[in-house]
């Protein structure tokens, strides 16, 4: 059986053949327990700095309780996902909490309440954005290979820290809303776009190496913007770019949820036809002061997603809706309010 050194040095000598020896694709014997038909999921990144500074949830009854339990229980949410940061500030409760280590263990709190796990990878010490994809601190001066190579170790050592806690997610995020590539400038995609898909091969690639079945995404923002997909996805894809599964994000306002659903569900089923691959709704959420309009936006993304031909639809994530209002800095797209009680957004995810 090859060593984990051996591995590396292999996929090394691929990368610098040809990007034909980045589509082959290591296999390993670990795999995910069956994915759910349909996830209805929550990212719950915050919740373990939450608790630690203290902070406790009840249920619409005003009852505190394990907030895994209020989900799972009586929301129905079969799906968690978690952010893994590479060297993250752990002093930091509200912003750098999760390194593979930590999340790792809030992974193996939630399959063991009965879910699936996400995972996303932002390959930053902090958020990987539109706006931002900032190198980790200790890559900052690394050559292209190098990145490359720090991708499959930082991804496969992640991949393991789960799997050694009992862990194999069903998901994976190579990347977190990758609109203009990632690991900026070297796989900026606006600049380099052949990097940025060698960059999700490493990553694509690492994950398969531990992990056969366990699927890997791409994640863009704005799951409306048709042109912006066709852009990345389709340059990813002509530069040989492999993963399983598109992701999207939506966050629309109360007056506007309706049509940014329907030109979402337009773009992943366009999506579908162009590229063959399924679709993953990695983040939605709106502010938790209109909770009826987010109730009748999660059920109808949720509907539509579902409702998506042939099964190409594979579930809807909440992102973090633990965050009581104006957590961290002001975010107000939470679904639990001040007095600790959640609002009726996520009756949404019931069927």
């Amino acid at each position: 059986m090859m060593t984990g050194d051996t591995k590396g040095v292999l996929f090394r000598m691929f990368l610098c053949l040809s990007m034909l020896a980045l589509s082959f694709g290591f296999t390993g014997n670990g795999s995910a327990e069956a994915a759910p038909a349909f996830a209805k999921g929550a990212d719950i990144s915050w919740v373990t700095g939450m608790e630690a500074q203290g902070y406790k949830w009840k249920d619409k009854n005003g009852i505190q309780r394990d907030i895994l339990d209020i989900l799972k229980n009586d929301y129905q949410i079969n799906s968690a996902r978690i952010r893994v940061w590479v060297n993250p500030n752990m002093n930091d409760y509200m912003n750098g909490y999760l390194n593979a280590e930590k999340a790792a263990e809030l992974a193996l709190r939630a399959k063991n309440k009965g879910m699936s796990i996400m995972l996303t990878l932002h390959y930053s010490d902090s958020w990987a954005d539109p706006g931002q994809q900032n190198k980790p601190y200790a890559w900052r001066s690394f050559t292209f290979q190098q990145l490359m190579d720090a991708v499959y170790s930082h991804t496969v050592y992640v991949m393991n820290t789960m799997k050694n806690k009992g862990v194999t997610p069903d998901w994976l995020q190579v990347g977190n809303e990758t609109n203009n590539g990632m690991l900026w400038e070297d796989g900026k995609a606006s600049v380099n776009m052949k990097n940025y898909a060698w960059l999700v091969n490493s990553g694509h690639n690492a994950v398969k190496s531990v992990s056969s079945s366990t699927k890997t995404i791409v994640h863009l923002s704005n799951g409306y913007d048709n042109e912006l997909f066709k852009w990345n996805i389709g340059g990813l894809i002509s530069n040989g770019a492999n993963f399983d599964i598109i992701g999207m994000s939506l966050y629309p306002e109360a007056g506007d949820w309706s049509t940014k659903v329907d030109q979402t569900i337009t773009n992943a089923k366009d999506m579908t036809a162009r590229y063959g691959k399924s679709i993953m709704i990695s983040e939605i959420g709106m502010d938790y002061s209109q909770p009826v309009a987010a109730k009748s936006f999660i059920q109808t993304i949720k509907t539509k997603v579902r409702g998506l031909s042939g099964g190409t639809g594979l579930g809807v994530f909440y992102w973090e809706p633990e965050a009581a209002p104006g957590y961290n800095a002001g975010y107000n797209k939470g679904a639990w309010q001040a007095d600790g009680k959640p609002t009726l957004a996520l009756e949404g995810f019931k069927d």
